[in-house]
C-alpha cells in the first residue's frame, strides 16, 4: 500500500460519525477512499447523510501522526521474525490478502493490522474462548485441546485475554513445536498492535508475532478500551470454522462469540463441567441451546470432518490422564478416589475417607504440592492433571 493510499484509508477509519456500514456504502458507490474524499459535498450527503458528509470533508485530528506512526511501524520489522517468515502489514478491504472469511461478518473492518505469518489467514482454523478466571482444570483443558488441534494442522484463534485465551494460545504454540508444521495460533486483540493487554502476556504476544499471527482492526496507539473487546469477538468468530467454549459464566463475552459464530453458520462446541462451578454454566447453557457437547479433541475434529486418523486413541482430554485407572501394582490414593471430579470441601472429604483433620490436611497439602490437587476459593479442593 503506497503512502497516499494508506493515508486515505486511515482517514476514512478515523473520521468521526462514519461507521463501518456507511464507509462500505461510500466505497461501493465511489470505488476507493481517495475517491470518497474527492467527492462533492452533495454526493457525500446523498450517500451518507448531512452530518457524515461534513465530517468527511474535515481531516481527523492527528491524522498525520497516525500515518507517520503506521509507516514507522511497518518499516520497523524484526529481522529475527523476518528470518522466520513473519512480517507486518496493513490489509484493506481492497487488498487481495484480506481474509475472505471476514467478509461474512455483518461489519467487516475496513483495515486489519497484522504482525506475523499472513499465510495463517488462509488455513482452516478453530476459535477457542472462555473465562478470564478459569478453574485449574479448565486452563489445562484449553492448553491440551489447543495443543492437539495445532498439531493436527488447525490454527487456534483466540483473543489474548487472561485465562482460557492465554492457555489456548500457549497450547497451540506447543502443538506447533511438537509437529514442526502445525496450525499455530492467531491472536485477535482489542488494542493497537503496538500495545499488549494484559501486560502479563507481553512475552506470549512476542512469541505469537514470530510463530503465529497478531491481528487488530484498531489503529496503532489504541489503548485497551472496554468497548473494543466485544467488537473483536466478531472477528474471532468470522475467521474460524467453529468456536469451542471451554469455560464461561452465564454473563460472558465468550457467549457473544458463540452467538456470532452460530449466526454466521459456524459450528459451536462446548466442554461441560461441574454443576457446582460458575465457570461451567455458560457452557451448559450453550449445550441446552444446541451446541455440540465435547469430551475429546477428536469430537471436534470429527464434526469438522478434519483429518482421517483418530487422535490419541479417542482419549478424553476433558477428563485428562488422572481419570485413568491406577497402573498395575500402583496403590490408588484414597483421597483422590474420594474426591471425584467436582470441587469438594475438606469436611466432606473427611466424612468420605474417615481421616481426621490433621491427617487429611497433611495429605491434601502433599497432593497440592505434587500438582494433583488445586485449592479453590471457599476452602474447596479439586483434582487436576498430574504433571
Amino acid at each position: 500500500m503506497d503512502p497516499q493510499e494508506l493515508r486515505a484509508w486511515l482517514r476514512l477509519v478515523l473520521t468521526p460519525r462514519v461507521g463501518l456500514l456507511t464507509a462500505r456504502r461510500l466505497l461501493a458507490a465511489l470505488g476507493s477512499p481517495q475517491a470518497v474524499f474527492e467527492a462533492r459535498l452533495e454526493v457525500l450527503t446523498a450517500l451518507a447523510g448531512s452530518r457524515e458528509a461534513k465530517a468527511l470533508q474535515i481531516e481527523p485530528d492527528a491524522l498525520d501522526d497516525h500515518v507517520r506512526a503506521t509507516q514507522d511501524w511497518l518499516l520497523a520489522q524484526d529481522p529475527e521474525a523476518q528470518a522466520l517468515g513473519a512480517t507486518r502489514a496493513v490489509l484493506s478491504l481492497a487488498d487481495e490478502r484480506y481474509p475472505t472469511a471476514l467478509l461474512q461478518a455483518d461489519d467487516p473492518p475496513l483495515l486489519v493490522f497484522a504482525q506475523g505469518h499472513l499465510a495463517l489467514l488462509r488455513k482452516p482454523s478453530l476459535a477457542m474462548v472462555g473465562s478470564r478466571h478459569p478453574t485449574p482444570q479448565g486452563a489445562d483443558n484449553a492448553r491440551a485441546f489447543a495443543r492437539t488441534f495445532s498439531a493436527a494442522d488447525l490454527t487456534v484463534i483466540s483473543g489474548l485475554a487472561d485465562g482460557i485465551d492465554g492457555a489456548a494460545h500457549e497450547g497451540a504454540l506447543e502443538g506447533l513445536e511438537d509437529s514442526g508444521a502445525g496450525g499455530s495460533t492467531i491472536a485477535v486483540v482489542g488494542t493497537g498492535l503496538d500495545r499488549v493487554y494484559p501486560a502479563k502476556h507481553r512475552a506470549l504476544a512476542h512469541r505469537i508475532s514470530r510463530q503465529g499471527l497478531m491481528l487488530s482492526e484498531f489503529a496503532l496507539g489504541t489503548p485497551p478500551l472496554p468497548a473494543n473487546f466485544p467488537k473483536r469477538n466478531r472477528i474471532v468468530a468470522a475467521l474460524s470454522r467453529g468456536t469451542l467454549v471451554v469455560e464461561a459464566a452465564l454473563q460472558s463475552g465468550s457467549l457473544i462469540t458463540a452467538r456470532l459464530a452460530s449466526e454466521m453458520g459456524r459450528e459451536v462446541f462446548a466442554i461441560p463441567g461441574s454443576i457446582h462451578a460458575p465457570q461451567a454454566r455458560g457452557c451448559h447453557a450453550l449445550i441446552k441451546q444446541g451446541a455440540k457437547l465435547v469430551e475429546t479433541a477428536q469430537d471436534v475434529l470429527d464434526e469438522l470432518q478434519w483429518g482421517g486418523a483418530s487422535l490419541l486413541g479417542g482419549e478424553s482430554l476433558a477428563a485428562g490422564p488422572w481419570a485413568e485407572a491406577p497402573a498395575e501394582g500402583e496403590v490408588a490414593d484414597p483421597v483422590l478416589g474420594a474426591m471425584g471430579f467436582d470441587p469438594v470441601s475438606q469436611d466432606a472429604l473427611s466424612a468420605r475417607t474417615g481421616m481426621g483433620p490433621a491427617e487429611l490436611g497433611a495429605r491434601l497439602l502433599a497432593l497440592e504440592l505434587d500438582g494433583r490437587v488445586a485449592r479453590l476459593p471457599g476452602q474447596l479442593f479439586q483434582r487436576v492433571a498430574r504433571a
